[in-house]
């Protein structure tokens, strides 16, 4: 089902973000709340050959698997009047590019008690995309992430602007997926620059 056809009718949206979209949304929207959505744990499954990576090195981007016991932190954006159909017709160019996509409707729950859920859109990649590449070990997608770039950057950077919103925004939830990955990928680097600057440089 197309995100179109699911608010068809709404005057307003909520679109929650998991991924890049917790720094880089890049369309308008009327406000934002960091909070969970339950029944999901972010994981680094999905290849990207575009915007982290590229044909020969590809990228490593997060994506949802179902788990009745995870939960997911991120930011949902409320979207109105005409930013409902821009914003939709943005991130079906940015999130499903190469295919493979879902989209749901899901229960957002702000952070703090105080306010109730909402409906969310989100968008999934699945094993059906065929830059799906499955579940690994953290120290290789760490050291995947640590050497690759697309056309909208590094890919570690990718990683660590993410460890950063969870440390900043959501300082008492435990991602250890997400901070495992982010280690072993630093290590990585570490190595890298400790070998590159063991060698002479040449006039």
């Amino acid at each position: 089902m197309k995100p179109q056809d699911i608010v068809a009718a709404k005057a307003s949206l909520w679109i929650f973000g998991y991924g890049s979209l917790v720094w880089k949304p890049d369309f308008k929207y009327r406000r934002s709340e960091v909070g969970h959505i339950q029944g999901y744990k972010r994981r680094f499954w999905h290849g990207d050959n575009f915007h982290r990576g590229n044909d020969e090195l590809p990228g490593r981007v997060v994506t949802l698997i179902e788990d009745d016991d995870a939960s997911t932190w991120g930011v949902a954006f409320e979207v109105t009047g005409s930013q409902v159909e821009e914003s939709l017709k943005y991130l079906d160019v940015r999130e499903t590019v190469c295919g493979g996509y879902v989209t749901k409707m899901v229960d957002f729950f702000p952070q703090g008690e105080s306010q109730p859920p909402v409906q969310a859109l989100v968008y999934i990649a699945t094993a059906d995309n065929a830059m799906y590449l499955g579940p690994a070990g953290p120290e290789e997608i760490g050291a995947q992430i640590a050497v690759c770039r697309g056309k909208t950057g590094h890919n570690l950077e990718y990683l660590l602007r993410l460890a950063q919103f969870m440390r900043s925004s959501c300082p008492d939830v435990e991602d250890h997926h997400l901070f495992s990955i982010e280690t072993a990928a630093l290590t990585v680097v570490s190595c890298l620059l400790a070998a590159s600057s063991s060698y002479p440089v040449s006039n």
